[in-house]
């Protein structure tokens, strides 16, 4: 028999009507409540860390989340953590950053509706995070509409339908159809060594998103308040340089030790710098490549990254070395 602990941070799943609307305000043993009160397959305990709204999520909430899940490492099997669907998917990436090389499958996953509504897809979700937290598998994984997505993959792409999240330039891990699992490659991801735990983040991170008639002044303002930048940008990752040219200041933003990071307003594909002259002049700028990452990964991954080191070189080779399945690299997408 599997022992299994569920850590609950608040979100939909857990919210209760109110005055002014749904509030997360459930126990985590009330969760459990309305699930079989007994399984042969497994034993599960509870653990409430916060009861929240996901949209007020920090990245000191993270580090909250990953101390839960390394304190309890060695004594159970598996785990189930409960989270508002909004950012369910900067939590998992940072979850796979923070810990890395577990043994043992640490299962995100949430709701569209509360659990203590008569129709709802919160009973599903979280008998099926329970199940996948009972297989021999080792990872951050976010399980929803009985699907399993990498923890570093996961984006929110629709904001009420019960398939809200999708796997983003990765397969999906597998899939649940009651008790039964079925794998996406007939041969499971394999099980680690030693847990890794990390929780150092640096919050200091902006994310811009590109829009035709961007002024280059904004780039002083971030160098004095953030230690690394990400920009989405158009296509497959041009910087403009005509009319309003951006590279100058760009390229001061870097000068000063802001490290940059390059990434695609498109959700699938990933940037590529190698294709048109504007995307060419923007990488003579020591920018970091994201590849295919999607946001909701490079934004924690930078996180994490400034966490570790200072040393624009250094933080260039992490963010361009997958971690967690992060990125899919060139060599691998050509073979």
């Amino acid at each position: 028999m599997k022992k299994l602990l569920l850590l609950a941070t608040g979100g939909t799943i857990a919210s209760l009507k109110g005055e002014e609307g749904l509030a997360p305000g459930m126990k985590a043993e009330e969760l459990l409540g309305f699930l079989p009160k007994e399984h042969p397959d497994y034993h599960i305990e509870s653990k409430l860390l916060m009861n929240i709204d996901s949209t007020n999520m920090q990245p000191e909430f993270w580090v909250k989340i990953a101390e839960a899940v390394a304190d309890h490492y060695d004594h159970y099997d598996g785990f189930v953590i409960t989270h508002g669907t909004d950012t369910m998917a900067y939590t998992s990436a940072a979850l796979s950053y923070m810990l890395q090389n577990a043994a043992k499958p640490i299962v995100v996953t949430g709701s569209q509706v509360p659990i203590s509504f008569n129709r709802t897809d919160a009973k599903k979700n979280i008998a099926d995070a329970i199940r996948f937290a009972c297989e021999d598998i080792g990872g951050i994984f976010v399980v929803f509409d009985g699907r399993v997505i990498q923890g570093t993959r996961a984006v929110k792409l629709r904001t009420k339908s019960y398939d809200a999240f999708e796997s983003i330039n990765h397969p999906y891990i597998a899939y649940i159809n009651g008790s039964k699992v079925t794998y996406n490659n007939p041969v499971r991801p394999p099980r680690h060594g030693k847990l890794q735990f990390n929780p150092s983040l640096c919050p200091d991170v902006f994310l811009m998103k590109l829009v035709p008639g961007a002024k280059p002044e904004l780039f002083d303002y971030l160098k004095h308040l953030y230690k690394g930048v990400i920009i989405e940008s158009f296509g497959s990752g041009g910087i403009p340089f005509q009319g309003r040219n951006l590279l100058p200041k760009l390229q001061e933003l870097i000068a000063s030790g802001v490290a940059v990071v390059i990434t695609t307003q498109c959700l699938e594909e990933g940037e590529d710098l190698t294709l048109y002259e504007v995307d060419r002049k923007a990488a003579q700028n020591k920018i970091i490549l994201s590849g295919d990452m999607n946001t909701e990964a490079i934004v924690p991954k930078m996180m994490w990254v400034l966490g570790q080191t200072n040393d624009l070189q250094e933080v260039k080779r992490m963010m361009e070395s997958p971690i967690a399945n992060d990125i899919t690299l060139k060599y691998e997408e050509e073979s």
